[in-house]
């Protein structure tokens, strides 16, 4: 047997074994029932989506734009994660109450917080609407076929009959070969009715964050509310609870490995029908790119975070946000190596061409661009980086933009309010001293590894770091926009008088030694570089849609989903543990006891509430212990999740809610280019958690009361 056949045999071995051989993001009007029944579901397909009668996905709505969240009682409750209500508990905090640290949890419906702005979408039904969508495209590509396309959009929207709340969304799938209409109903009177404490809702922090065993009670509350006619309206005193179609009821059943789920959800994106040499590029030569950078950034940042207290507040969030992504390319990076994926893309198009041999000029037109592209992209890769990890770059952005739109008389006073806020925002938590050393060293790293033909004038003598901390040091004293350097003894922080003299302060910016290096920096990379990534991914995407359609002409075997694009969708699975690494098991479900094990007294990720562990000490688990004796916490499974899944619902096989969506397992974050059922596992709150904190720690049973709770 052959090294590639012995390869293929073995990858189809081990998907039968498995049970469950592919990932997916199913559209929920073309379900793959058949597998999902096999997997063990219970329920048709018409259970979780029927247009014209209530169904599961009456209970399932987009939340605030970008998560999930579901309908959990018949009176407009809703679920989602802490994470996603964050902004909105934030926002209702002050210093004497601050509802972050101390939770919230209304007595009583009167007591609920309105969130102005916040919305939730409700996806009432899907139609497939290629033919009118491609009518008289035939023969166009390009820009053309783009207007033609938006034409034929707009003239669909206008044929059809919409009430004042509805919209009509129409998305591309599958690369712009199919097309998809949904109508959507907005409600926007969106009421917090309650959320843990941030030691609870988000216990573990930055150190658990895609990782596994997990300890977090990530879920917060919400109401929908109606006019008197249960239709969407404006905030109003006078508007009531939302009566749902449907709502979840919500299961206390105890979960054993091998238990068929899905999770019903808005994932936001993934690119699972990438080329291999797509794949290749984006694991030896992007994520790798970001790393370096954020591996820098990080260290940097730590370096003082553990020497000063204060900077280990006032960087808390911001180490948080950088080391979020970083942590999730090193796993995929990881991920996509343990999983063979390039290997097994190359194996799949060479099956692919042995059916249809056109296929292999498709692969090699792919090649020549992606290998064409790479310089440019890995040059886009270490360019943007840069932007996100250097605040002093951020601002010499900012204001390199204002100088423009003063210039050009665009700076209104409504523009300045604008500006002067995100200024004041990204001030209040700024040193400039250690920002200074943190682009220095990014830029170090930049200067290294660049090639010739794009680095910026004079940034080859960057390449030694301990002359840029020298040199930015000096140059950060001196420079306006730190805050450090002065025009008339103001200080660039205090907003309203550097711009109270315009002029004076357009002439001391054009040269400010932070946004000359800028200038010239985003200078280089416009004429370098942008341009020829934008022209040949044009290029690569008309491949990629002509590779995609010829995989589903080809290839009658495989039912195919179309990649996430923020649309519902149904991804299914099992309950199951893990085997990452060698010598390494993970087991499916952690409990209230891994909780306490992780207890640091004082510490801002794994310090807890005197209540919660009180009622671990005298074991007050009541109805929400599992045959263990202890309170289940988190558990995993194989459900194909990603971004803008959180907050979604995981169901059993009968459609009861069993839990709450929202991380995955960091061996296999690859999931968005490569689903593995080996290795990718979505991470979950059981809800034996959520209804135990609700009941036994926030004391509050009228919410239990409104819902169906299965024993």
């Amino acid at each position: 047997m052959t090294r590639k056949i012995l390869i293929s045999a073995l990858f189809l071995f081990a998907a039968m074994a498995f049970g469950q051989q592919y990932g997916g993001m199913w559209i929920p009007t073309e379900l793959n029932e058949k597998e999902m029944k096999d997997l063990g579901m219970k329920i048709s397909a018409k259970d979780i989506f029927d247009p014209n009668k209530a169904s599961i996905k009456d209970a399932v709505v987009q939340f605030d734009g970008g998560c999930t969240a579901e309908v959990i009682s018949p009176k407009g409750l809703l679920l989602t994660n802490h994470h996603c209500g964050y902004d909105n508990i934030q926002a209702h905090s002050t210093v004497e109450n601050d509802l972050l640290t101390n939770g919230f949890w209304a007595k009583d419906m009167s007591g609920e917080l309105p969130n102005p702005g916040v919305t939730v979408d409700f996806v009432t039904d899907i139609k497939e609407v290629t033919a009118q969508i491609l009518l008289g495209t035939e023969n166009l590509a390009g820009p053309d076929l783009t207007k033609k396309i938006n034409e034929n959009i707009e003239t669909y929207k206008k044929t059809q009959k919409t009430e004042t709340y509805q919209t009509i969304s129409v998305k591309p799938m599958y690369y712009g070969n199919k097309f998809y209409a949904y109508v959507i109903e907005t409600f926007k009177d969106i009421r917090l009715v309650g959320a843990p404490p941030s030691a609870i809702g988000k216990y573990g922090s930055d150190t658990d964050n895609w990782v596994w065993p997990r300890h977090t009670g990530d879920f917060s509350m919400f109401r929908i509310y109606a006019d008197k006619n249960n239709k969407p309206a404006e905030y109003s005193k006078d508007n009531i609870p939302y009566t749902p179609k449907h709502f979840l009821p919500i299961s206390l059943k105890d979960k054993k490995e091998n238990d068929f789920t899905f999770v019903f959800g808005f994932p936001g994106r993934t690119t699972e029908y990438l080329p291999a040499i797509a794949v290749e590029k984006i694991m030896t030569e992007i994520d790798p790119a970001m790393i370096a950078v954020r591996d820098v950034a990080l260290k940097t940042l730590d370096e003082k975070m553990r020497t000063n207290a204060a900077t280990k507040i006032q960087y808390a969030s911001k180490y948080a946000r950088v080391a979020n992504y970083w942590k999730k390319w090193i796993g995929e990076v990881e991920g996509l190596k343990k999983s063979n994926a390039v290997e097994k893309k190359k194996q799949y198009e060479q099956m692919l061409i042995s059916k249809n041999p056109a296929i292999k000029t498709t692969i090699d037109q792919l090649n020549q661009k992606y290998n064409e592209q790479a310089p440019y992209n890995l040059h886009r890769a270490y360019y943007s980086e840069i932007l996100r990890n250097s605040e002093t770059f951020l601002l010499a952005n900012i204001y390199s933009t204002y100088i423009q739109n003063y210039e050009a008389g665009k700076a209104d006073a409504k523009y300045l309010e604008t500006l002067k806020t995100r200024l004041s925002e990204i001030y209040k938590d700024y040193d400039a001293e250690l920002d200074a050393k943190v682009t220095a060293k990014i830029l170090a790293l930049y200067a290294n590894k660049t090639p010739t033909q794009f680095l910026p004038k004079d940034f080859q003598l960057l390449k030694d770091v301990n002359k840029n901390l020298a040199m930015f040091e000096t140059i950060s004293k001196m420079s306006l926009i730190t805050g450090r350097g002065n025009m008339n003894g103001t200080k660039a922080a205090d907003l309203n008088k550097l711009f109270s003299d315009q002029k004076a302060l357009i002439e001391n910016l054009k040269k400010d030694p932070f946004v000359e290096m800028f200038t010239t920096f985003k200078n280089s990379y416009l004429a370098t570089t942008d341009d020829k990534v934008t022209a040949l991914q044009a290029d690569i995407d008309a491949l990629q849609k002509k590779f995609m359609a010829q995989q589903m002409e080809t290839d009658k075997e495989r039912k195919f989903f179309p990649d996430a694009n923020s649309t519902l969708r149904v991804t299914y699975g099992q309950v199951k543990g893990s085997e990452p690494r060698d010598a390494v098991t993970y087991g499916y479900q952690t409990h209230l006891s891994g909780v306490m094990e992780k207890y640091v007294p004082g510490d801002y990720e794994f310090d807890l509430p005197k209540k919660l562990i009180t009622l671990y000490n005298t074991k007050d688990f009541g109805i929400y212990k599992d045959k263990s004796g202890d309170v289940p916490v988190n558990f995993t499974a194989t459900n194909h999740t990603t971004g803008g899944n959180s907050g979604s619902p995981a169901l059993d096989a009968y459609g009861n809610l069993i839990g709450l969506n929202f991380d995955r397992q960091w061996e296999g974050t690859m999931s968005d280019i490569n689903y593995d059922p080996k290795l990718c596992r979505n991470i979950m709150v059981d809800t034996k958690y959520i209804l135990f904190v609700i009941d036994k720690y926030a004391d509050a049973k009228w919410l239990l009361n409104e819902m169906k709770i299965v024993k």
